[in-house]
C-alpha cells in the first residue's frame, strides 16, 4: 500500500510558537513510517514558510529555519487543481500533491480558522477541525453563547471592545461580582487572562487583555475546579478519561500549562463514575454545537455543587506524549501512534 503523503505544518505567527514546535515534533516522531510520507511545512515566528527537509530536533531547540540547506520557500496553493504545495526553489517552482494535511498550530493565526479556510479553498483534507468549527471555538464569547444554547451551562460574561467607553466596566463588573476573570476573547494557553479580586485591578486587567485582542471578555468566575475531556470522532464519537486540574493557587496560566509549578493534573478526575460520564456528555454536546469534527479538548468546570459548566473547546491541544489529550486518550487504552492513525483516517474517510 502507497504511504500517504501528509503535511506537518509547525510554528506560526503565534504567541503559542514554541509550544507548536513540541507538539510537532512529538507527532512526527510517533507517525507510522509505513503509512505516511511527512511533509514538513514550518511557519517562522514572522510568518515565511519554508519546506523543512532536516532532523526533527531542530524543532526542540528552534534551529530548523537557521539550516539554509534544508529549508526551501513553499506555500500551500489554494488551486483545486494542484492540490498541495508550491516549492519555491532556485531552479524553479515545482509543485507537491498532499493527500491530507496536519496543521499542529496552536493559537492565533493557526488555530483560529486561518490556515483551515486555506486548506479547504485548496481541497485538502484537514487533519482535525474545521475552518467554521476553529473560528468558533477560538472566539470564547460565541462559543459560550452556543454552548449555552445547546443546554451546557456557561459562565456569566460582559463582552467589551477596544474603543468602547470604559466607564460602564465598572458597574457591568460589579453585577458580575469579585473576584471576575478579565480575558482576550481570541488568544489561546491564557494569554492575556487576569484574575481581578479587586474593582482598583479592573482597569489594568482590561488594558492587558486588549493587548491581545480587540474583543474582552468580563467573566464571572466559577467556584470549583477545571476538567478536561479529549474527543474524538466525526460521526460516532470516542471519549478519553476524564482529567482535573488541581490548583493550589491562583490559576491555570500560561506557566502553570506548561511548567505545572504549582498545579498538578490528575487522569483520571478524583470524581465518581456518574460525575465523569456527566462531564462527558456535556463535552460531546459542546463538540455537537460548535460543529468540531476530528478532534478537540473541551473544559469544563466542576462547582461544589456538582454542576458541569463549559470554560472553552482547544480544536488543537497540545499534542506531546505528556500532553493532556494524548494523556486522557491513553487512559481508554488509544496509544499515541494509534490515536494520530485514528485522526488521520478521519480526514481522509478510510
Amino acid at each position: 500500500m502507497s504511504r500517504r503523503k501528509l503535511a506537518v505544518l509547525f510554528g506560526g505567527c503565534s504567541s503559542e510558537y514554541s509550544v507548536s514546535l513540541q507538539s510537532a515534533h512529538a507527532v512526527l516522531s510517533h507517525l507510522d513510517p509505513e503509512k505516511y510520507e511527512p511533509v514538513l511545512l514550518g511557519i517562522t515566528r514572522e510568518g515565511r514558510w519554508l519546506l523543512y527537509t532536516g532532523p526533527l530536533e531542530a524543532l526542540l531547540d528552534d534551529t530548523w529555519h537557521q539550516d539554509t540547506r534544508r529549508t526551501i520557500p513553499a506555500v500551500i496553493s489554494p488551486d483545486r487543481g494542484l492540490h498541495g504545495l508550491l516549492v519555491i526553489a532556485p531552479a524553479g517552482i515545482t509543485a507537491v500533491r498532499l493527500d491530507a494535511a496536519f496543521p499542529v498550530l496552536h493559537g492565533k493565526n493557526g488555530e483560529d480558522g486561518t490556515v483551515q479556510g486555506l486548506l479547504e479553498l485548496a481541497g485538502i483534507p484537514i487533519v482535525g477541525c474545521g475552518t467554521c468549527a476553529s473560528a468558533i471555538c477560538m472566539d470564547k464569547d460565541l462559543a459560550h453563547r452556543l454552548a449555552g444554547q445547546s443546554g451546557v451551562a456557561v459562565p456569566r460574561s460582559v463582552v467589551f471592545r477596544a474603543g468602547e467607553d470604559r466607564a460602564m466596566l465598572p458597574s457591568q463588573a460589579a453585577r458580575l461580582g469579585y473576584p471576575l476573570f478579565v480575558k482576550p476573547a481570541r488568544a489561546g494557553s491564557s494569554f492575556g487572562v487576569s484574575r481581578v479580586e479587586r474593582p482598583d485591578a479592573l482597569d489594568a486587567a482590561v488594558t492587558a487583555a486588549l493587548e491581545h485582542d480587540s474583543k474582552i471578555l468580563l467573566e464571572e468566575a466559577v467556584s470549583g475546579f477545571e476538567v478536561g475531556c479529549a474527543v474524538l470522532g466525526n460521526l460516532g464519537l470516542t471519549v478519553g478519561e476524564v482529567d482535573e486540574i488541581e490548583l493550589t493557587q491562583g490559576f491555570f496560566d500560561y506557566t502553570e500549562k506548561y511548567n505545572l509549578m504549582t498545579a498538578r493534573i490528575h487522569m483520571p478526575a478524583r470524581i465518581s463514575r456518574e460525575k465523569a460520564e456527566s462531564v462527558k456528555a456535556a463535552a460531546c454536546k459542546v463538540y455537537w454545537a460548535l460543529n468540531c469534527s476530528g478532534f478537540a479538548r473541551v473544559d469544563l468546570f466542576l462547582t461544589p455543587e456538582g454542576r458541569v459548566v463549559f470554560n472553552e473547546v482547544n480544536t488543537i491541544p497540545g499534542f506531546t506524549s505528556h500532553s493532556r489529550y494524548p494523556n486522557m486518550m491513553h487512559g481508554i487504552g488509544l496509544e499515541f501512534g494509534a490515536l494520530l492513525d485514528r485522526a488521520i483516517e478521519l480526514a481522509v474517510g478510510a
